[in-house]
């Protein structure tokens, strides 16, 4: 039976790693496409920070908190198979997650100058910022309320096993904005425009993919007002701490964002692209993980297999930790190489490379503790304990705003500063998480001292060693597009290489074995 379901979460965590790992590369491409459109210009700055306002509370309605506060709630229904309580539930629930979507969106749309205000003082007193940021806020928010959607969806197949579709769907979103960058764009006075309705479009196509397949397993909600029921009255019980607890990164890069704004032009845009590196290990490994450990912890009665529980919270951070070093390490050494290669072209400068590189060494010291929080999280949420990460994420706010102002503008280190809040305002985090469970008894302490983590020391020490002598040899911005291409290859296969051959000689047992 362990095996049965040892095999199952790894069949489940490669489902959720492969699709995300094709979204994130087509999310590159689309960053290619932007980048090149508009460089770290003022209109690729208002795109991007104007995106990150309905994909903030995108992470609040749905990934972030939603999933969160369902899933666990879902579960305990699903347990019963009683179909009416199911379904009565669902329905309960959609009506009045349709009810809020709509009016908070409505109420955006009418006081999106406020919005922009808030969210991105800089451009609000500059009169051409603020009424550009304001249109293209006015044309992407109703993304909020499609996408939220498409993630009440996820929930729902997510916790009967199936995986492959939620990962798939952001595919729709990059494939969306790639055909608006390079074919709609052109034919708009302002491109921008051409990207603000190429958000809106893969909305729409991404929550049609999802009511097809809700039918298929028949669990497509009829939407009703039934504010009294009880299983909603547990979910808005867990909701609103998760709003905080569930989306510690997106609210402190939102106040990266607000900081950023207030720089030189061109900081949201050097921001956004290092942050967008950070996010190809965080997707492919740790969300994956994070989207497969939720339910899987939810299932479990920990009264009754304790053991079980643990083993399952210990695999995830292993996992993280197997692959989060080595990550870190790739992105810090070789920064300047990864930029260079993917954005150095059209209106996107060596100098845009340059302080980019910057910023996304600065965010790399965090990733292996912005991948351990996406583990860390559904620990709590799978006991429906949802003020403990709610009280650490409002310490993390506190401490990364002032670690904002602090490092950018008093020290004057600029988009470097709010790169380097952030991340140890995520070490300071995981470490309160890590000790709270500890106390709970969820976490076993070892001898540090083991196999394992000498199977990820060694070949980690080995893969710097490489990076570092091998760097003498490439100079990316005298190389052409090919050779840098080629170059980059060379140093990632060859560190890839090392790392894993290195590893396995240590553990002496597959990766498949590692996991299970």
């Amino acid at each position: 039976m362990a095996s049965v379901k040892s095999n199952k979460f790894f069949k489940a965590l490669t489902q959720v790693s492969a699709w995300t790992g094709l979204s994130r590369l087509f999310g590159l491409i689309r960053d290619i496409a932007t980048t090149s459109l508009l460089g770290a210009s003022v209109f690729h700055d208002i795109f991007v920070v104007t995106l990150k306002i309905p994909n903030l509370f995108r992470r609040f309605f749905a990934e972030g908190a939603f999933n969160q506060a369902f899933i666990p709630i879902y579960s305990d229904y699903q347990k019963s198979e009683n179909e009416k309580d199911i379904y009565n539930f669902l329905n309960a629930l959609a009506g009045s997650f349709l009810s809020v979507l709509f009016f908070f969106t409505l109420i955006v749309l009418l006081i999106a100058p406020i919005f922009i205000f808030i969210f991105a003082p800089g451009f609000y007193f500059d009169d051409f910022k603020k009424d550009l940021a304001v249109d293209i806020l006015r044309i992407m928010f109703p993304y909020l309320a499609l996408i939220s959607l498409v993630a009440f969806s996820s929930g729902i197949q997510n916790s009967h096993d199936r995986f492959s579709l939620p990962a798939f769907t952001p595919l729709i979103f990059n494939i969306s904005l790639i055909i608006a960058a390079v074919y709609l764009a052109p034919k708009f006075s302002i491109p921008v425009f051409a990207l603000a309705w190429g958000v809106l479009a893969a909305g729409f196509m991404q929550l049609v993919i999802h009511i097809i397949a809700l039918k298929k397993i028949n669990r497509l909600p009829r939407p009703t007002l039934n504010w009294s029921h009880p299983g909603l009255k547990k979910f808005i019980t867990l909701v609103f701490p998760a709003i905080l607890a569930g989306g510690i990164v997106q609210i402190n890069l939102l106040i990266d964002t607000i900081f950023a704004s207030l720089l030189q032009t061109g900081s949201p845009t050097w921001l956004y692209v290092s942050d967008r590196l950070i996010q190809l290990p965080m997707g492919l490994f740790a969300i994956a993980i994070g989207t497969v450990l939720l339910p899987t912890l939810s299932k479990i009665d920990i009264t009754q297999n304790k053991n079980l529980f643990i083993s399952e919270l210990q695999k995830g951070q292993r996992f993280v930790l197997f692959i989060g070093l080595p990550s870190f390490i790739g992105l810090y050494l070789c920064s300047v190489d990864l930029i260079s290669t993917i954005f150095l072209r059209g209106e996107f400068s060596s100098y845009d490379v340059q302080q980019s590189s910057l910023s996304l060494m600065a965010f790399s010291i965090g990733l292996p503790f912005f991948m351990l929080m996406k583990v860390l999280t559904p620990a709590f949420f799978a006991r429906k304990d949802s003020k403990t990460p709610m009280y650490v994420a409002l310490l993390s706010l506190v401490l990364n705003a002032f670690l904002n102002y602090l490092l950018a503008f008093e020290l004057g280190l600029g988009h470097i500063g709010i790169a380097i809040g952030s991340s140890i305002a995520a070490v300071v985090s995981v470490v309160i998480l890590e000790i709270i469970l500890v106390k709970d008894g969820l976490i076993n302490l070892i001898n540090p001292f083991n196999k394992f983590n000498f199977s990820i020391l060694i070949p980690s020490i080995l893969v710097i060693v490489f990076l570092n002598y091998s760097a003498q040899f490439f100079d990316f911005f005298d190389l052409n597009q090919t050779e840098r291409v080629l170059a980059l290859l060379f140093k990632v296969t060859i560190s890839i290489f090392i790392y894993f051959i290195i590893s396995r000689i240590i553990r002496g047992y597959s990766f498949k074995e590692f996991l299970n």
